[in-house]
């Protein structure tokens, strides 16, 4: 599927991992402070770009490293906080964050399990999943999407791309940054 801007309405709700997708994800460890947190670069600018377009932004976000002891969760939402500020300051919103600290793939909250996005539809009753966008830099994030019928963008930040067209990814692109940016071009287009 290729990209298609004119879509995506406010009354349209976009889902987000953090880690390899608005942050560099730190292999083989956990961010565990705020001075670990790095933004991509651009990624601050696409935020905002993105928080044009869809009425709710939401990210959810499995963060074992609590779950295993190695960070406190008042480190985690020390992090969160910084970081919802930092976008705020940039002219973005995140309007939800959701995490999973469970260490076993089996918890209902673990994606590629659903209940984040549960959780999401009980605090906003008006996500509808058939008009929503899960973006991601895994293929469990791709799974947990389309679980819930969500459009899927998939970013090659810390995999090799995919081969496409492919069973749980419906766009791919290298960064957030990328897709704020056709996305921003293909509306600029439209409307000149």
């Amino acid at each position: 599927m290729q990209p298609n801007a004119t879509k995506y309405t406010k009354d349209w709700t976009l889902f987000l991992d953090r880690d390899g997708v608005i942050n560099e994800e730190v292999k083989g460890t956990y961010v565990t402070n705020w001075a670990e947190f790095v933004f991509y670069d651009g990624t601050l600018k696409a935020i905002e770009s993105l928080a044009q377009i869809f009425g709710n932004i939401i990210v959810v976000t499995n963060q074992r490293g609590v779950g295993r002891g190695i960070m406190a969760m008042e480190d985690l939402k020390n992090i969160h906080q910084h970081m919802q500020a930092e976008i705020l300051l940039h002219g973005g919103r995140i309007d939800k964050i959701y995490v999973c600290t469970s260490v076993e793939d089996g918890d209902v909250n673990r994606k590629p399990n659903t209940g984040m996005a549960m959780q999401a539809k009980e605090d906003i009753d008006l996500i509808d999943f058939k008009k929503s966008v899960m973006v991601g830099n895994n293929l469990s994030d791709m799974l947990f999407g389309k679980r819930m019928g969500m459009h899927t963008v998939f970013l090659s930040t810390t995999n090799s791309p995919v081969a496409m067209p492919h069973d749980t990814v419906d766009e791919q692109f290298s960064s957030l940054k990328d897709w704020a940016d056709t996305l921003h071009w293909e509306a600029a287009s439209v409307f000149n």
